[in-house]
């Protein structure tokens, strides 16, 4: 026996060595793997939970936090839905998806929220946050002391709106007990989570959230998305009275994440006269927090291998699919949707051809600048921001020089919580070559004039003599240069906007 013991020690050793190679191994999937998470809005019980306490990068779901910081500001009294709000240079330079005004734009507390809840403007949560704390430190203190309050353990915010940034950290279960308060304490102004979509001016921008107007009975919460989160997604919805709540964390598309939300609520709803079979998983705020580093998604969402740069609206994406093989792929198997109609069969449908169908049809709500308005008020602010709208659109298209860099500008949305509708409609009106273009068109418009006056000296004077004169009309609008120049630093907040 004694001989044997090395070989022993040795079996054994090999046998540890290997356990801990295979550990390895395993330990980055499961740190990659998505959180999902599926509870109760009223009573909080969890009825799914995978990776549900896992540290994870929350996005533009932030916003949720933002939002209900500002409402109970609202709800205290300490300002007003009809609060004057002004953009400052600090809100305007945030990165896309942005509503892109200029510094010094006022507008309501009401309407930023709206833009910000919809299109996931960075630029109105920056807006709310200065308005209501000061500064975007003093609201991220704001947003850390009521995570603290609501029992949000794995929660710390740097900013309000979700950009990339290392103390910026949530989880499944936090957004989980977020939602339900945000429920719980501001059931007046639940419906700033589930608008369809918003008019500005001439733009319409639908909710990024894909169940808002498809899945029956959808009735809320928000969309987030940067490189290193993946596609998060917090949704709600609410059937024969009883309200589900799922978070869904790194799902690879926005189609995927929205399908992955219907199916667990569909199983939720389903479970809803079996839930005494299943074990049961306790409520949210009993779920015990994962102490490790949140997973950093940033190769598999943004890396070469992507077929199409990432952003946080996916409407491409789904036509390109026809609306159901990205998801279904996603999603490891379908779950059919039921659709209650009176007094016939329900029907069944799979949960991508449902994301992938047209949202139900339903009237923008209004956004505007300013002060609030109504009746003719408001029909008049409307029309003054569609006619900015007109104004600024040509200023692209003056030129051909003036399209070389709106593929320069491309990349920058490439890791932004930015939507296809975003990268249009803001990105190219304020885009850094617009002072370009203007210098160079200001430049044209110079040479006109001395054009004509070569035209009448050729009238005057014979060829020759008249073409001497051409250098020195080429040169004179050089001179207006500093003028083009000093002219775009008037309109440079546009640019950082």
């Amino acid at each position: 026996m004694h001989p044997l013991r090395p070989l022993l020690r040795k079996s054994l050793f090999n046998l540890f060595a290997a356990s801990l190679a295979c550990a390895a191994l395993l330990a980055p999937r499961a740190a990659s793997a998505e959180a999902l998470l599926l509870i109760e809005a009223d009573s909080g019980k969890v009825l799914q939970a995978d990776n549900a306490t896992i540290p994870w990068y929350p996005a533009s779901v932030t916003k949720i936090m933002t939002a209900y910081v500002t409402l109970k500001a609202v709800k205290d009294g300490r300002l007003t839905l009809d609060t004057l709000l002004t953009v400052s240079p600090t809100a305007a330079s945030q990165s896309p998806s942005k509503m892109g005004f200029r510094p010094g734009t006022q507008l309501t507390v009401d309407n930023a929220l709206k833009m910000m809840m919809v299109k996931s403007a960075n630029d109105m949560a920056v807006v709310l946050a200065e308005g209501v704390g000061g500064s975007i430190d003093g609201f991220s203190a704001m947003m850390n002391d009521t995570a603290k309050k609501l029992g949000m353990t794995q929660t710390s915010y740097v900013n309000p709106n979700g950009l990339p940034a290392d103390g910026q950290i949530t989880s499944a279960r936090d957004l989980g007990i977020l939602a339900r308060a945000f429920l719980r304490d501001l059931p007046e102004y639940e419906y700033f989570v589930h608008i369809p979509a918003i008019r500005f001016g001439k733009r319409i921008t639908g909710n990024f959230n894909k169940l808002i107007g498809r899945y029956p009975g959808a009735d809320g919460f928000k969309t987030g998305f940067i490189c290193a989160s993946g596609y998060n997604l917090v949704a709600s919805a609410t059937r024969n009275g009883r309200r589900l709540i799922a978070v869904v964390l790194g799902a690879n598309s926005g189609t995927a994440r929205a399908v992955k939300a219907a199916q667990l609520l569909e199983r939720g709803f389903a479970q809803d006269n079996l839930t005494w079979l299943r074990p049961s998983l306790g409520t949210v705020d009993n779920l015990v927090p994962v102490d490790a580093s949140p997973p950093n998604l940033r190769d598999e969402m943004c890396g070469p291998n992507r077929k199409r740069p990432a952003s946080d609206d996916d409407d491409a994406l789904i036509a390109a699919n026809g609306g159901a093989t990205g998801s279904a792929s996603a999603t490891g198997g379908e779950a059919q949707v039921t659709f209650f109609t009176a007094g016939l069969q329900p029907p069944l449908i799979k949960a991508s051809e449902l994301i992938a169908s047209a949202p139900a049809a339903t009237e923008p709500v209004l956004v505007y600048t300013g002060p609030t308005r109504t009746g003719t008020a408001l029909i008049a602010a409307v029309a003054a921001d569609a006619d900015q709208q007109t104004v600024a659109k040509p200023r692209g298209k003056k030129s051909r020089v003036a399209k070389k860099p709106d593929a320069a500008d491309k990349p920058k949305d490439g890791n932004k919580d930015a939507g296809k509708e975003s990268k249009t409609a803001a990105a190219k009106p304020a885009a850094k070559p617009d002072a370009k273009s203007d210098t160079k068109s200001d430049t044209k418009a110079a040479a006109k004039p001395a054009g004509t006056k070569h035209a009448a000296a050729k009238h005057d004077a014979a060829a020759k003599p008249a073409e001497k004169p051409a250098p020195s009309g080429d040169q004179a609008p050089k001179p207006a240069k500093p003028k083009a120049a000093t002219k775009p630093a008037a309109t440079k907040p546009a640019n950082n906007s």
